[in-house]
């Protein structure tokens, strides 16, 4: 803890954050400094660590850059040394096959390596963000933080069920490790436009007009930041928690971005089972090719597997229809659609607001 006159600036940290670059570490690290922590941020290409703060409202002042990549274990030594707590958001989001090797050496050595040092460091709290995928398939119709580590048939999934078994371990020998569940996120300003807003990118494009049945948690990256940035020092933390979201079926998330768009987005719905093959094929073939395939074996797998789940606590999610209104209008502000492919959530603004993301 940093010294300081009164309780409140007792509770002022020294956090290290990996993955601030990212879409979950950047909003977090933003959360973090709203809250007045400190961050020092592990980061690949510090040169763009403004250009990504930036737009959140968070500037330079309070952030300490490391270089590095959490597969350097100096590097790694070197951001969490001396720090209070750790938030390691570090992770390859991406049912790409083409990066496997990529997706299993980041997501799970990595966080070998991070949760390693912050124990060796007598770091006072970790916050390890996992996945609810981590936890696919699951035993029971309802996800809940005790469910056992899943066995996923998919690479990306899978190197987050490893990933998770490393915190438990950690959380078994004691160390103040909590392990936090978001489910699949939206939201604006997503520097990688990761596979969540991709998705939403192609939809909007014309470009998924096939889509399985079953379901998947979506939530606002936003909650998942303040829920981040809460557990870092508050106290009485679980030691597992599901961040802000909701269940919805693959029908439900379709109208939801009918009803914000205003557009009909016509689509087919296929049993999610009998779609694996297709995905799988998919795979193969993106093995090959140069140009993204939208028809993803893990998506898939997904939708096939997923299942409800109630967040900790009293926090509710933010409105759907607000968090997918916000994507849409910060795809179209950086030119990843058009107006037409944005629809009501552009046409609605103020001319002079058209371009305004929340």
């Amino acid at each position: 803890m940093l010294d300081g006159d009164t309780d409140d600036e007792e509770l002022l940290m020294l956090v290290c954050v990996t993955g601030g670059t990212g879409f979950v570490g950047s909003h977090t690290t933003a959360a973090l400094l709203a809250a007045g922590h400190r961050v020092r941020l592990l980061a690949r290409r510090p040169e763009a660590v403004g250009a990504v703060l930036g737009p959140l409202g968070a500037g330079a002042a309070g952030v300490d850059v490391v270089p590095g990549d959490v597969t350097d274990a100096a590097a790694v030594d070197a951001a969490v040394r001396g720090t209070d707590a750790v938030l390691h958001a570090a992770s390859v989001y991406s049912f790409d096959p083409r990066r496997r090797a990529e997706i299993r050496r980041t997501n799970v050595r990595g966080t070998e390596l991070v949760l390693d040092a912050a124990r060796r460091h007598h770091v006072g709290r970790t916050v390890h963000v996992s996945s609810f995928g981590a936890l696919l398939p699951a035993p029971e119709r309802f996800l809940r933080e005790d469910a056992p580590v899943g066995r996923p048939r998919e690479p990306y999934l899978a190197s987050k069920a490893a990933a998770e078994l490393v915190a438990r371990q950690h959380q078994e020998r004691g160390e103040p490790v909590v392990i936090t569940y978001p489910p699949g996120l939206h939201g604006p300003h997503d520097p990688r436009l990761g596979d969540q807003n991709r998705r939403l990118r192609d939809l909007l494009r014309g470009l998924m007009p096939i889509w399985p049945g079953g379901g998947f948690p979506i939530g606002d990256v936003r909650d998942t930041a303040a829920a981040h940035a809460t557990l870092i020092s508050s106290p009485a933390a679980a030691a597992r928690q599901f961040t802000p979201g909701r269940y919805l079926t693959t029908r439900e998330y379709l109208r939801a971005i009918r009803d914000a768009t205003g557009r009909a987005l016509p689509a087919v719905f296929l049993p999610a089972r009998a779609m694996m093959p297709v995905g799988r094929l998919a795979d193969a073939v993106q093995r090959v090719v140069p140009w993204h395939i939208p028809a993803e074996f893990g998506a898939i797998y997904t939708c096939a597997h997923a299942c409800w789940h109630r967040p900790a606590g009293d926090t509710a999610p933010r409105p759907l229809g607000e968090t997918i209104t916000d994507t849409v209008r910060w795809l179209h502000d950086r030119g990843a659609i058009s107006g037409r492919a944005a629809g009501t959530t552009v046409r609605a603004l103020p001319e002079n607001a058209a371009r305004q993301v929340s």
